[in-house]
């Protein structure tokens, strides 16, 4: 296929230049944003009279077929063109002739390129947005299910304070709640249309770059030509808020990997989520989260990769920026089959109310509140802690827990000590008592479940 460049340079590239320039491999996923942008560019040029009506009425027609064809398949995308741009519009010319050389009038690669870029990451971010508000549901649902489920809460790994299950669930609720936040101002700033920067200097026709951004669904257009085609920071930033997504749900599937084990037992992965050893008959793997958490690394690797590719680059655009798609664009795959096999293991997973209730009866994780039981009887905080702390050593010493060690022994550490301690140190009573906000206590679970509520509610109307 003849380059849309050609006639400045008299030698055709070389074949193992050829393939290393080309982009079609993976922009070929832009023919639908590159084909609407175009259409758009051609009714804002007879619009403003640079184009003719006719010439307009064939190229909207041309492409509208070019568009249906590839997608039925009748139209295989050539991998031998230089990228879809110039596939599209080679196509686009041998159908209706010199009409469809006018199409690139007051127009760039650079700004073209740039307008399909975003309007196919506006598509993605919408997709991955809708998936987390899926998300943030089903873990709000089962953290109502489970608001009486108690379970220990950890610190350093270590068994810290009781909490509930559902508790814990909404922890994670308000973190994918707020990557929903991030993706929705990352698409808001991304959505301004660079159409009509050209290559970076604008154009010495009268077009209307308002109106293109308007039939496209932009919010308004890109105030400067330069920083319009030579930026990539909107990628940036949706790879940074992806990296975000996949840390959170790589925290969480560490947390099931252990939980699933015969050490915790505390959950149980479903089948449809699981795999088995071809060896050892017994074995039951979280291969799912094990493959989530391994997949973050890529999408780590696509941020610095772009960071590091944007870094050094001199205004304005530079071929260096072809690099961006393979990274997004991996990007947005990665995150979107995550997210599709992470909600539905949350959805699925079996709870051991049992076993996760008697972890909460060792490791000493209510001498919190038992310390707080000499504070409520008039002794200063750090002296209770002290105090709470050579009895823990005590019945480590002597095999006991906090709730079985006899009255006696305690007053021998402290006659504040009495039988109604062991009433207020039950897991039951430490968690009815965290009544702060944001804490583990029913009312505050309560508030939490409504706030989230309030939330998807409002990002179903939109």
């Amino acid at each position: 296929m003849k380059k849309i460049w050609s006639g400045r340079l008299g030698n055709s590239l070389s074949s193992e230049a050829d393939a290393f320039n080309s982009s079609i491999a993976f922009d070929s996923r832009l023919y639908k944003q590159d084909i609407l942008g175009s259409i758009a560019h051609a009714t804002m040029l007879a619009k403003q009279g640079i184009l003719t009506k006719e010439d307009a009425d064939l190229i909207v027609k041309g492409l509208q077929d070019i568009l249906e064809d590839i997608e039925t398949g009748a139209l295989p995308i050539d991998l031998e063109a230089e990228d879809i741009h110039s596939f599209i519009e080679s196509e686009l010319t041998s159908r209706i002739g010199d009409a469809g050389k006018r199409l690139h009038t007051a127009r760039s690669r650079n700004d073209q390129t740039a307008v399909d870029l975003r309007m196919y990451l506006r598509d993605q971010g919408t997709i991955i947005k809708g998936l987390l508000v899926d998300l943030v549901k089903v873990l709000a649902d089962k953290a109502s299910d489970h608001r009486d489920t108690i379970m220990p809460g950890y610190t350093h790994l270590q068994r810290a304070q009781p909490v509930t299950y559902g508790h814990h669930l909404m922890a994670y609720a308000m973190m994918f709640l707020r990557d929903i936040g991030r993706f929705k101002d990352a698409l808001a700033r991304m959505n301004y249309s660079p159409l009509g920067s050209c290559a970076l200097a604008g154009t010495s026709y009268n077009i209307d770059r308002a109106y293109t951004a308007q039939l496209l669904g932009f919010d308004g257009i890109t105030q400067n030509s330069m920083d319009s085609v030579s930026d990539r920071d909107f990628c940036i930033e949706l790879l940074a808020a992806s990296s975000i997504i996949m840390m959170h749900m790589s925290r969480f599937c560490e947390e099931l990997i252990l939980w699933s084990s015969w050490e915790f037992g505390f959950v149980e992965m479903d089948d449809s989520c699981s795999t088995g050893s071809s060896i050892m008959p017994q074995k039951k793997n979280p291969d799912i989260a094990e493959l989530i958490r391994g997949k973050v690394g890529r999408v780590y690797g696509h941020l610095v990769s772009t960071l590091t590719m944007m870094k050094g680059l001199p205004l304005s655009y530079n071929k260096d920026m072809q690099e961006d798609k393979e990274a997004i664009f991996d990007c947005m795959d990665t995150v979107k089959a995550c997210l599709g096999v992470f909600t539905p293991m949350i959805k699925t997973l079996t709870v051991n109310k049992d076993r996760m209730y008697k972890a909460t009866q060792e490791g000493f994780i209510n001498a919190t509140d038992l310390a707080d039981y000499l504070v409520n009887k008039g002794m200063p905080f750090r002296t209770a802690y002290k105090i709470i702390g050579q009895i823990v050593a005590y019945c480590i010493e002597k095999g006991l827990i906090l709730e079985k060690m006899p009255i006696e022994d305690y007053k021998g550490f402290s006659q504040l000590f009495d039988t109604d301690l062991y009433e207020q140190i039950s897991p039951e009573a430490c968690i009815k008592r965290r009544i702060s906000e944001g804490g583990t206590g029913s009312e505050s679970l309560e508030k939490q479940l409504a706030y989230v509520s309030a939330i998807l509610d409002k990002e179903k109307e939109k």
